[in-house]
């Protein structure tokens, strides 16, 4: 193996977790970038931290490991659990493998050569910013975005419009910023107010773009592409 899985280990019980950490120092193509027993503060952490693979136990307080990998989605798990029950419910969720303690090294290796095979065949690349709402952190996932707005009530907020039709109000954030982090070749400026992401639209012309996105007049939602922004966005759409 020419690489390293690079590793998160999470089990709200220490003396379980330095155990833990032992065994993955032994297998050479894990590389730990960090160990929580806290499974809130590894999420509040996640926004900062380059990592592959999480390997967390199940049942803790504040939040479980299965809700912890939901979460999370596009990473890569494996579960080490004292609780037999859980096995189903961690395979539908697409764990990589799922581990009953005591732990022992061999079981983990090939637990960590799954991981492994299943890494080669992802798309690694960051699924997410995070942000500040008026609810609080957010971790916005971009496949979720079909476009954003200055918002209305405050020039300095704006609203995302989300595949699942609910609006999401983020706090004192510029384009800008959001810009720097969205996928260049997956979204675009359409003029002074707005970003659209481009799997979102269904028609354009050179002053409009119309969304899939139904409003509640059962007409889809229209936008302005503006002279300014016209050019950068036909070269997105490869015109």
């Amino acid at each position: 193996m020419n690489t390293k899985l690079k590793c998160l280990l999470l089990d709200d019980e220490l003396p379980g977790l330095t155990y833990l950490k032992m065994l993955c120092e032994q297998i050479p193509e894990l590389e730990i970038v960090k160990t929580f027993n806290n499974p809130e503060k590894l999420l509040s952490d996640i926004p900062d931290l380059d990592f592959d693979l999480l390997i967390s136990d199940i049942e803790m307080p504040g939040m479980d490991g299965l809700h912890l990998a939901e979460i999370l989605e596009n990473k890569l798990v494996i579960f080490c659990t004292a609780y037999k029950d859980y096995a189903a419910d961690a395979f539908n969720i697409d764990a990589v493998d799922y581990i009953t303690k005591p732990v022992k090294l061999e079981r983990l290796q090939k637990a960590v050569s799954k991981a492994f095979e299943r890494f080669d065949k992802t798309d690694n690349s960051k699924k997410f910013i995070q942000l500040n709402t008026d609810k609080g952190k957010t971790l916005l996932y971009f496949n979720k975005i079909q476009y954003i707005t200055t918002a209305s009530s405050d020039s300095r907020d704006k609203t995302v419009l989300l595949a699942d039709g609910s609006l999401l109000n983020l706090k004192n954030v510029k384009f800008d910023t959001l810009l720097q982090e969205l996928p260049d070749a997956d979204f675009c400026r359409i003029n002074k107010k707005e970003i659209v992401a481009v799997k979102a639209i269904k028609f354009f012309n050179h002053n409009e773009i119309v969304l899939h996105h139904l409003e509640e007049n059962n007409k889809n939602t229209s936008l302005i592409l503006s002279e300014t922004y016209r050019s950068d966005f036909l070269k997105k759409v490869k015109l």
